[in-house]
């Protein structure tokens, strides 16, 4: 049984009313009365240097989950990485230890490669990672497990980044995943969408975008016009929620 005392977890971010993780966690505490002592609220802060008001004044806080744009800023906050967070550079799950210290964990990577594979067939080899934030770290991180080469993609060239303007006919007979790791398109910005040439999709493709709302932005929509497979961020979200939970628990 969890004790008395109310357990705090919650979402440290920017701009997260939207927030998928607090209506998930909610709705998981509310349906099971072993969690009724257990709480998730969103931690909205202008700046990653308001996350020390947070650890100072927020008693009873037990795990936090960490997006755009902290994933990687959050970093030097922290006690302790795990060794895949380590890796990966970025960390999107803290735990706070018995001990009180703060240790960081990625389970972004996890939910990705999850929601990933089912979709895969022999012919995807390469993918294109659009965007090189903190989000993209993980999925980089799990197309390496999964033994699939990348290319990331940013509005400015430099050493192993492409810029958009050279994605071509020939990138897409190359690259056969496509992935949008940025926010453009989230909601409410749904007219958005990241500017590559959407008419070299086709049946062998798959588009995936780690954005859940919209369920379809206009980058899955595009791409799906064209026949490739799609596939927005709501089943990595859930895969990454569940192992950050396992994490705040064990």
């Amino acid at each position: 049984m969890l004790d008395t005392i109310r357990q705090r977890f919650g979402l440290l971010g920017r701009n997260i009313s939207y927030s998928f993780s607090k209506g998930y966690f909610t709705e998981k505490f509310s349906k099971n009365n072993r969690f009724k002592g257990c709480s998730y609220e969103n931690f909205d802060i202008p700046e990653i240097t308001f996350f020390t008001e947070i650890i100072k004044n927020t008693p009873n806080l037990k795990g936090l989950n960490v997006t755009i744009p902290y994933k990687e800023v959050v970093i030097p906050y922290l006690d302790k990485l795990s060794k895949k967070a380590t890796e990966i550079g970025a960390v999107n799950t803290i735990k706070f230890t018995k001990k009180g210290k703060l240790k960081g964990y990625n389970t972004d990577y996890y939910g990705f490669m999850k929601s990933l594979e089912p979709l895969l067939q022999p012919h995807h080899k390469k993918a294109l990672i659009l965007g090189t934030g903190g989000a993209s770290k993980g999925v980089a991180y799990a197309l390496k497990e999964l033994g699939i080469s990348y290319t990331f993609v940013s509005r400015e060239a430099k050493e192993g980044v492409i810029d958009y303007e050279q994605i071509k006919a020939t990138t897409f007979d190359n690259y056969q995943i496509i992935i949008n790791s940025t926010p453009v398109g989230t909601s409410p910005n749904t007219e958005a969408f990241p500017l590559i040439p959407y008419e070299y999709f086709t049946e062998k493709h798959i588009a995936y975008d780690l954005i859940y709302n919209p369920t379809e932005t206009l980058f899955l929509k595009q791409a799906a016009a064209k026949g490739a497979k799609t596939k927005n961020g709501q089943d990595m979200l859930i895969f990454q929620a569940e192992k950050a939970w396992k994490i705040w628990k064990k």
